[in-house]
């Protein structure tokens, strides 16, 4: 069943949230484009999702436990503290990345047609969470290979899923309008993502500076809480997690997002001047 849209110069922040609703389908759509892209004319096609994680788990398992003698929680074998912390860390670089350039890679459609373009950066979301689910399945064939059960904290995966999203899309929406204006903000991204890879605890727990006069600030990354309460629900009460480091992730995260939501909103009528 067809319907109108009015557009309207000043309309209000409750008829963009509607029509944001009515397009939902068109949500469904640019996702789904988004991951036939990503693996087309592929030569190991979504197998690429499996190496990736795979091989960089390997070179840190080597880096940092071999040569650099980085021990893991007790308990827990070193390829599955990189590997979990690896998996959720990638969902958030890859979501953050995508998000980033969704306005600018979606040009040709900015500049034809109104819909909220508040999609865009939604449905870059969707490459992310495939790429997620499979390094998780990656994750749970390493489990059976070292009999490591997950314990009854698997129950609270989701909400630090829902967090990294939060997160990621809380910075990500902000660098996506910036980017519009100035293109060469998309090559700051990456350079973001590798300083964050190494900030983050992926190759090394963090019970290795609970004891640092810096841990307070350190727990200001809204991404420890969010690795090491992941790691948590995956490997149990053997991997290190301080509650009180969710404080910052969500403060931080509902920030970013509040501040990014506002001026994105802001400056979506003048994506089409600059692109």
């Amino acid at each position: 069943m067809s319907h109108s849209v009015t557009i309207k110069a000043d309309g209000s922040e409750k008829d963009y949230w509607k029509d944001l609703w009515r397009n939902k389908q068109l949500l469904w759509i640019l996702s789904k484009r988004d991951i036939s892209v990503r693996y087309k004319q592929t030569l190991l096609g979504m197998a690429w999702s499996v190496v990736r994680p795979l091989m960089t788990m390997l070179i840190m398992v080597f880096v940092f436990s071999f040569v650099a003698k980085l021990r893991p929680d007790p308990g827990v074998p070193y390829p599955l503290m990189v590997l979990g912390g690896l998996t959720i860390w990638l969902f958030f670089a890859n979501t953050f990345s995508q998000i980033s350039s969704s306005i600018t890679l979606n040009s040709n459609l900015v500049t034809k047609v109104y819909f909220p373009r508040l999609i865009m950066p939604l449905s870059a979301v969707a490459v992310g969470f495939i790429d997620f689910l499979i390094s998780l399945v990656l994750f749970i064939i390493l489990c059976v290979w070292y009999q490591y059960a997950p314990g009854w904290q698997i129950v609270f995966m989701p909400l630090f899923i829902f967090l990294t999203f939060m997160t990621s899309l809380g910075f990500g929406l902000f660098f996506a309008v910036v980017n519009v204006r100035f293109r060469d903000i998309g090559q700051l991204v990456p350079f973001i993502i590798q300083i964050g890879f190494y900030v983050c605890p992926i190759a090394y727990s963090s019970r290795l500076v609970e004891d640092s006069w810096w841990y307070k600030y350190y727990n200001l990354n809204p991404l420890v809480g969010i690795i090491d309460g992941f790691r948590w629900c995956l490997l149990g009460d053997q991997a290190f997690f301080n509650p009180a480091s969710l404080y910052s992730t969500i403060i931080v995260s509902l920030i970013a997002l509040s501040i990014s939501v506002m001026y994105f909103r802001k400056k979506e009528n003048t994506f089409v001047d600059h692109i």
